[in-house]
């Protein structure tokens, strides 16, 4: 990247030979007696001057032109920048540094067909330029979320028991020795605490969830004598009456632990069933609600981490493998989108030099008139002589302003000739 700021200036040649500009812009801020840069021929061709108003609107959406395309080139840059990191090069223009390629600028008339109306080469270079924008946002967003995946690889491989593939912590033995439901109505969950919050889970688990469960109803394992006997069923009977945990009492078991937690099994009533009834002749059925995914909102609520598992011998170590895919994978995506950063940067820093140079012939033909006729250099600025080259300018090219003139520019940068500020 170049550090160097350019100025491109334009003044009229009044009738005389370009040679005779050139040599006043020379003597004016690239000379013994004014160092203040290095001054370079700038090659604007003839390009296509179309109506006075055309070209007034076309100088107002330039400047918003100019400074959209550097963005551009900006986000190019910093996102090779980004994924070099220490190994950072300098990216190029057509193989050469970006410096070199401003100060050797020549119009690619192949690309921009200098005939082509002024509107519709602008937006000939506006929209290539869109184009990478557009694809530089995909591809960093591919690559993002292929890397938020590698994270999250990583963190479950190198993880505790509340993130760990579980196939790759639990083993035959330790599953075949938990009691693990998975019915209609019962539902075994694994739920990993950490060890500083064991002694309160183990005493509250039974207690959680006691507004979940309606366990009102007939009990006829208390009242026997009643069995058969007539009595309210379904929708007459308020099963809200009596609430409960799902939890089943005597479910808990310890299952394993390592450095930071703990983790459990505990079997809960899965879901609960909701009788239908009878609204005049037509009949609603009943519904099954829920019940695994309250309990596990209390639990989360907790801070207690619900663990989703499901045994799978053949799985033990494809967490690895996946991890490794995804290494290679992210490598893979850096490496293309350092070498399209590399390829596009320089096709958007050509685009953006080319709007420059439109620039350029717009406001010229704006301030001295038709038939065209100016001069163009490019001066390369010597270090902290930017306000010394400007002053030179205005000294050489403009003319003297009143209390009134100063006025009238409220506050903005004003010159008697065409001059544009950049840092590539």
């Amino acid at each position: 990247m170049s550090h160097s700021q350019y100025f491109i200036t334009a003044i009229s040649n009044s009738g005389g030979a370009p040679e005779q500009a050139y040599r006043k812009l020379q003597n004016a801020g690239a000379c013994p007696s004014a160092p203040y840069g290095e001054m370079f021929k700038l090659e604007v061709p003839s390009l296509m001057v179309g109506t006075l108003d055309s070209l007034m609107n076309l100088s107002d959406d330039l400047g918003k032109t100019d400074s959209l395309i550097e963005s551009i080139v900006r986000k190019v840059e910093k996102s090779s920048s980004e994924l070099a990191g220490k190994k950072a090069t300098e990216l190029t223009v057509g193989g050469v540094p970006s410096s070199r390629y401003i100060q050797q600028f020549a119009w690619d008339y192949a690309k921009y067909p200098n005939r082509r109306p002024l509107k519709e080469l602008v937006s000939l270079i506006s929209s290539g330029v869109a184009a990478i924008d557009e694809e530089l946002k995909q591809l960093t967003n591919s690559y993002g979320e292929k890397q938020v995946a590698l994270q999250d690889a990583k963190r479950k491989k190198g993880g505790n028991l509340m993130t760990v593939d579980l196939n790759d912590v639990l083993d035959e033995r330790i599953v075949r020795n938990t009691k693990i439901y998975d019915t209609d109505y019962l539902k075994t969950i694994f739920v990993a605490v950490a060890k500083s919050q064991e002694k309160a889970f183990t005493a509250e688990i039974y207690k959680l969830g006691t507004d979940l469960v309606g366990y009102g109803g007939p009990d006829w394992s208390n009242n026997p004598s009643g069995l058969g006997q007539g009595t309210a069923f379904g929708n007459q009977v308020d099963r809200h009456r009596v609430r409960g945990s799902p939890v089943v009492p005597g479910s808990l078991e310890y299952v394993t632990a390592d450095n930071d937690s703990v983790l459990f099994a505990v079997t809960i009533l899965k879901s609960m069933y909701e009788a239908g009834y009878y609204e005049c002749d037509e009949f609603v059925q009943g519904t099954k609600i829920d019940l695994e995914e309250a309990f596990s909102k209390i639990l989360r609520e907790k801070r207690y981490i619900v663990r989703d598992f499901e045994w799978d011998p053949s799985s033990k170590g494809k967490a690895a493998m996946a991890l490794e895919q995804l290494n290679v994978e992210v490598d893979n995506m850096r490496s293309g989108l350092t070498r399209w950063c590399k390829t596009h940067y320089g096709e958007a820093f050509v685009a953006w030099m080319h709007i420059k140079v439109i620039r350029v012939f717009v406001e010229s033909v704006l301030r001295y008139g038709l038939p065209v006729d100016f001069t163009a250099v490019l001066y390369k600025v010597a270090p902290g002589k930017e306000t010394q080259l400007t002053e030179a300018l205005d000294k050489t090219f403009g003319t003297p302003k009143g209390k009134d003139d100063e006025d009238i520019d409220d506050g903005e940068e004003y010159h008697d000739f065409v001059l544009i500020k950049f840092d590539p």
